[in-house]
């Protein structure tokens, strides 16, 4: 559900389609995603219609939604992609002007992947679909990872640790709530972002920690982003652990590009989030 990578995009020419009802829009995110990307081919679309059209034509590697469409609202079409087979898994992001405050309400529902704020820019963007496309090869942050397989943390743990990421592994749900609870003693959060299995073998499971999270300690998903693997396929489900606070989910069995992907990003708007609190005299 949650916009796995396709194939197509480890070849050299991903297909980008770019959902705005405004020309110009298409134009400076065709131009800028050029100059980040001139191998990729970006394909414009006015409307929500002409974008099924497009759809059924061909497969896409990565869609950008506006939110407002002229024909249909933008969460309408990406329901639509989600519905279509060979575009089932295909990263969307909803390009929107109050990004902050829809990310933080989780109000763009489960069919969106991932969410970029215009105010950013188009450069910003271009950078932003880089990242999927072409992801970096390395990052910084602590990494508070939730993992009872000794053989899955391995292999999982290896990956972060590949990119730059300092990975704090432990195996149950009352470890990694101790150590936010160490942490908050300390005056500090504890972790950058948490990564967790929502299926554990103890007492508690990935849901129940996000829970705690999100209630007792009252961190919001911009202070302490949350990532819950899954292998549950069923939407109410997925939509269940977004609805309790999930920042995004990632779908079992993990593939490597896309849990990159959306921890760097997490990471960034995380930051971001932060940095404008900050800047407010906000605390973060």
């Amino acid at each position: 559900m949650n916009g796995g990578i396709s194939s197509r995009m480890i070849g050299t020419a991903p297909r980008v389609l770019v959902v705005d009802g405004s020309r110009v829009v298409r134009q400076l995110i065709a131009r800028v995603l050029k100059a980040e990307l001139p191998e990729a081919e970006v394909v414009g679309s006015g409307s929500g219609a002409e974008a099924k059209q497009l759809l059924d034509a061909g497969v896409f590697d990565f869609i950008t939604i506006a939110l407002r469409l002229p024909d249909m609202d933008g969460l309408e079409l990406a329901r639509h992609v989600r519905e279509v087979a060979p575009q089932a898994f295909v990263p969307i992001v909803a390009v929107s002007g109050d990004v902050d405050e829809r990310l933080l309400r989780r109000t763009l529902g489960e069919h969106v992947t991932d969410y970029f704020d215009k105010s950013l820019g188009f450069e910003a963007l271009a950078a932003f679909i880089r990242g999927y496309v072409r992801p970096d090869s390395h990052a910084d942050g602590e990494v508070l990872y939730v993992e009872d397989s000794r053989v899955v943390a391995l292999a999982t743990r290896r990956v972060m640790e590949k990119v730059g990421l300092t990975v704090r592994h432990v195996v149950s749900v009352e470890d990694a709530l101790a150590l936010l609870e160490t942490g908050r003693a300390q005056g500090r959060i504890g972790a950058d972002l948490v990564l967790t299995d929502v299926s554990l073998k103890g007492e508690l499971t990935g849901g129940d920690l996000l829970t705690q999270i999100r209630r007792e300690f009252g961190y919001g998903k911009g202070r302490l982003p949350v990532l819950v693997m899954t292998g549950d396929e069923n939407p109410a489900n997925q939509a269940t652990l977004l609805r309790a606070g999930a920042n995004d989910l990632v779908q079992k069995p993990i593939e490597e590009r896309l849990l990159v992907t959306k921890l760097l990003f997490q990471l960034k708007v995380a930051r971001h989030l932060r940095a404008g609190t900050e800047g407010e005299g906000a605390g973060g």
